[in-house]
């Protein structure tokens, strides 16, 4: 079967995005629904979010596993998973991880650019990787079903993480820094052990993450897909287009400050350009993933291997947790 999943999207969420998710065809989207909320303040989100998945039924479900993305694309539907971008709604409690898994989620990241109670962000000038509570937490994690995501992580932790875990991580949304330097991509060394783990790379569309950023041609783009699988087996590469659609300035500045700072924080922006970048106008929403296909295979990628890329490799991951 041909599935499609983008598995990271923060967008301003209404009907009309989950209009363009079914007519993209995806699957499945993971989506963000926290960044530095506190347990009490997540509780507030689900409950935006019930109302969201009931007013929207026809197209949209709660994903638990990957059966629902079996259900959703026998159903013409898109399965929408949980995940967080930081771990402050577990607080320093592991009781927590267990609870936040029965409320929906599925992802969850051990640090969100800065040192977290479980290990370091890729900000932090030094990293100490995976704290003892990380390891406890990422245990529970394992044994709910909840994966460990680091893509905001710095690369000791990273290693740390991929060591610990019983389980194959995710780095849901970042690019190789061989490509373009930006803090949150990834070194080539650390893919390589990622892959070999079994866990699995999602390639981002965010243009801080793309070289040339707005400008990004989608013949770049691809071609540095293939050759990130010269270092990764091809299974486990997949697209987590880090799509943050019709949002305003001020979540961009949620994202980057929380409330840990009264500095303003610009994150992979600056102060000439502090707001969301411009999508490449080859991906300005889940559309784009028509070209992306056309690109793969215009790079040299088989029809078996651009389905892999495009969904089936992050269907299979999902098998995992």
């Amino acid at each position: 079967m041909k599935f499609k999943i983008d598995n990271l999207q923060y967008c301003k969420w209404s009907r009309k995005v989950f209009e363009i998710n079914r007519e993209a065809g995806l699957d499945a989207v993971h989506v963000t629904i926290v960044y530095h909320e506190d347990f009490d303040e997540l509780q507030n989100e689900i409950s935006k979010w019930q109302t969201l998945l009931k007013e929207n039924s026809d197209l949209i479900f709660l994903g638990q596993s990957f059966k629902d993305i079996e259900k959703a694309n026998n159903e013409n539907k898109t399965a929408i998973f949980f995940g967080f971008q930081n771990c402050s709604p577990i607080e320093d409690d592991i009781n927590l991880v267990e609870k936040v898994h029965s409320l929906g989620c599925r992802f969850m990241q051990l640090t969100y650019n800065n040192q977290s109670l479980l290990a370091t962000g890729c900000y932090e000038k030094n990293d100490s990787g995976v704290t003892n509570f990380g390891r406890e937490v990422i245990r529970e994690m394992n044994r709910v079903g909840i994966v460990v995501d680091m893509s905001h992580s710095a690369e000791k932790s990273t290693f740390d993480a991929i060591e610990f875990s019983e389980k194959p991580i995710a780095i849901t949304h970042a690019n190789p820094s061989f490509w373009h330097a930006a803090k949150r991509n990834k070194s080539s060394e650390l893919l390589k052990t990622l892959s070999e783990s079994g866990g699995i790379l999602g390639l981002s569309l965010y243009p801080h993450h793309l070289k040339d950023n707005t400008n990004c041609s989608l013949e770049s783009f691809c071609e540095m897909v293939a050759k990130t699988a010269e270092i990764m087996d091809i299974n486990n590469i997949g697209i987590g287009s880090d799509l943050c659609l019709n949002q305003p300035d001020e979540v961009v500045e949620w994202m980057r400050n929380g409330t840990w700072s009264k500095n303003k924080n610009y994150g992979e922006g600056s102060k000439n350009k502090p707001g969301f970048p411009k999508q490449p106008n080859w991906f300005e929403d889940a559309r784009g993933f028509k070209n992306l296909e056309a690109g793969l295979k215009k790079v040299g990628f088989s029809e078996t291997e651009t389905n892999g890329i495009l969904g089936n490799n992050w269907y299979n991951f999902y098998k995992t947790i």
